[in-house]
Order: C-alpha cells, then structure tokens, then sequence
C-alpha cells in the first residue's frame, strides 16, 4: 500500500515542478486519455496544455484510502489545491478527490485511472459559502457527479432523514 500512497505523492511532486516525463510513467503504457486517444504520447500532450493553462500550483495530498484487488486496486485521495491564474495572477484554493484505479505493471504500481471530484474552487480570500460545490454536474462531464453527490451514502443519509438507516 505504501508504493501506492507514494505514487500519489509523486503525482503532486511531478505535477507541481511541471516534470511531464516523470508525471507520464506514473501511468500505465496504454493509458486512456479522453475518449478517443491512449498512451503515455497522448496523456504527454494533454498535460502540456492543461498544465500551460495555470501558473504555479500547489498540490497537498492528503487521507488516502486504498483497497487492493492483486494486481490491481482503487483508492480514493484527499488533496487541497492552489493554483495560479495566468490572466490575473490571482491564486484560488481547492478541495478535491482523486477517484483512482491503479494497476500493477511489471511489479511497480501505476495509474490505470484518475477521475477529479471537486468539492470547490474559489479565490484564495473569499471563503466557501454553504452549496459551494460549484462544479456540480461533474466539471463539465455529464457522467461524472461531483462531490458530494458523488457518494451514494450522500444521498441515502438526506433521503432516509435519519442516520445510518439502509
């Protein structure tokens, strides 16, 4: 479990100082990069844009959950990020999660997947107001909920109107 927790330690690590090379292994070969390309060639190309859209960035890895299936596992990583805005050089802060699947290739953990669950993004003086989950919907990806909704207990612990009912 710890190469795991490391790997995600290495993701802010490479993220943060722009290593793209060390960012790329941390996936497996054939990554899936949206919805038509795969490889490390094509996550290279898309981490150069998506990266080149923000100045500096701050990634703080937090709780991390991991369940191992053999030679694959699925974690869930808490992570506070700060970013940058290139247009105004104004900083926002966020909380987020990484939905991940990991798959071990050739004895050495890697992502297999990451999908970003926002809680907010706001900028860095103004605190979250209640419902700040702005990235309701899924940031754009009409199949991705975004959190809190994304946990099925969510819904289930306001629907049932009392704790811990199933």
């Amino acid at each position: 479990m710890m190469e795991i927790q490391q790997l995600c330690y290495r993701y802010a690590l490479a993220a943060d100082s722009r290593d793209i090379d060390v960012l790329v292994s941390l996936f497996v070969p054939d990554v899936r990069v949206g919805p038509t390309a795969s490889g490390r060639a094509a996550l290279r190309a898309w981490y150069s844009t998506a990266l080149r859209s923000v100045g500096a960035t701050i990634h703080l890895v937090a709780n991390h959950t991991v369940e191992i299936h053999q030679e694959t596992a699925t974690g869930v990583v808490y992570c506070r990020e700060e970013v940058e805005e290139l247009d105004t050089g104004q900083w926002r802060i966020g909380m987020l999660q990484y939905w991940d699947d990991y798959r071990r290739v050739d004895h050495e953990w890697l992502f297999d997947r990451r999908r970003v669950r926002r809680w907010y993004s706001t900028d860095a003086l103004t605190r979250p107001q209640r419902g700040a989950g702005v990235y309701r919907g899924g940031e754009g990806r009409p199949n991705e909920t975004a959190l809190p909704d994304a946990f099925a207990t969510w819904g289930e612990f306001w629907a049932t109107g009392e704790p811990n009912a199933r």
